[in-house]
């Protein structure tokens, strides 16, 4: 029975991994049909359909109705990190960055978790934190370098702030999340109602029209199942069926990897050398940070990555 479950965790966490990896390309593809607003509010409305089938699957429906104002509040006030603002700003990203580029430097959110953790969590830092975020942060600039690696032109500067920004966001929305004690999937659900009510609101007054291609809306789908909802989902599994979170939790450093297959052989961009050498230092950074960084209130390893 022990390997068994450590066999499905696996399973669960490498589900996981394989739906996110995927997402970069994605987000890009679908951004040809749709602009970052459009396309966050109809992958929000999926996102919502797939959580509360999964509530209706697990049978816990009935704890909607024991909200309580302060749980609804809460969630109204995730929801405005994620997805709204969160998801809002990353698309921009995107839409302004190469697939390569962007997905990289959205996961040095770690990185931004724990320099967070210190004034929020009363965290200390010690000397492999500093390394790591030394190490990581050589590669985010060699990485922004993109084409330009000898003269360190950045590709993008506002992009690259963008996508940067969205870490800062991630970070506060899950050290905010630690004080949610409500059912997991139940908050997200929850999260995503409310974000998804804000960027309908938000787009009314950008006036942006609701305008989608048929592809637009199937990628739209796509990323509202399988970034927002069920990858999610696959990996809470993974969590709380290993007998050792830490190891399953290695899966996650495939998932940056691995989305360079996609986006190499899917979305086609070639792999430039910047991207080659910057990946590597990134999640190094992250493997350092991990190693040197212990608190007791917030484990990153237990958070999901992000796309």
């Amino acid at each position: 029975m022990k390997s068994a479950g450590n066999y499905r965790a696996y399973l669960f966490g490498m589900g996981a991994v394989l739906s996110w990896s995927t997402v970069a390309t994605a987000f890009k593809l679908t951004l040809r049909h749709s602009t970052p607003p459009t396309m966050l509010f109809f992958s929000g409305i999926v996102s919502c359909l797939v959580l509360l089938l999964l509530l209706a699957a697990q049978k816990k429906l009935r704890l909607l109705c024991k909200l309580k104002g302060r749980d609804l509040l809460q969630s109204m006030w995730l929801g405005l990190l994620n997805p709204f603002l969160y998801y809002l700003i990353l698309f921009e990203a995107y839409d302004r960055l190469p697939a390569q580029v962007a997905q990289p430097l959205n996961y040095t959110w770690a990185l931004t978790l724990t320099f967070l953790s210190v004034p929020f969590l009363n965290q200390k830092l010690g000397k492999k934190d500093l390394l790591g975020a030394l190490v990581s942060y050589s590669g985010v600039l060699i990485l922004s370098s993109y084409s330009s690696l000898a003269s360190f032109t950045l590709v993008d500067p506002w992009g690259i702030a963008l996508a940067l920004v969205s870490t800062i966001i991630w970070a506060f929305y899950w050290i905010f999340n630690t004080r949610d004690k409500k059912d997991p999937v139940l908050g997200l659900f929850l999260n995503f109602m409310f974000g998804t009510f804000f960027v309908f609101v938000a787009m009314l007054f950008m006036d942006t029209r609701l305008e989608i291609s048929i592809k637009g809306i199937l990628g739209a789908a796509y990323i509202g199942i399988f970034e927002m909802g069920l990858a999610f989902y696959l990996w809470l599994k993974a969590m709380k069926t290993a007998e050792n979170t830490a190891r399953v939790s290695t899966l996650i450093f495939f998932s940056p990897f691995l989305s360079l297959v996609f986006i190499h052989f899917v979305l086609g961009e070639a792999l430039a050398l910047s991207t080659l050498l910057g990946l590597p230092l990134i999640v190094a950074g992250i493997i350092i940070q991990r190693l040197g960084f212990s608190s007791k209130s917030i484990k990153t390893r237990d958070r999901p990555p992000t796309a």
